[in-house]
């Protein structure tokens, strides 16, 4: 999956666990925990919201690496 982030980074920087960061915006903490693992890409509105609660910017936390397992055939 090529949306990478660094959402543990600054929901460790805010002082929360995954718990608090998910009641924060609305989700569970098993979202928070996908999202953190890189196993679930949060919806736009979601990506700004948790952008919102880190007071940063959507792109301070999530960014995009294309996958280059093509090999060189």
């Amino acid at each position: 999956m090529p949306l990478k982030n660094t959402l543990k980074v600054h929901r460790a920087k805010l002082g929360l666990n995954q718990a608090e960061m998910g009641k924060r915006i609305g989700v569970s903490r098993q979202t928070i925990s996908l999202i953190e693992r890189g196993d679930y890409s949060p919806s736009v509105t979601l990506a700004l919201k948790i952008a919102k609660a880190c007071d940063v910017s959507v792109e301070e936390i999530f960014y995009y690496e294309e996958d280059n397992d093509e090999g060189d055939a």
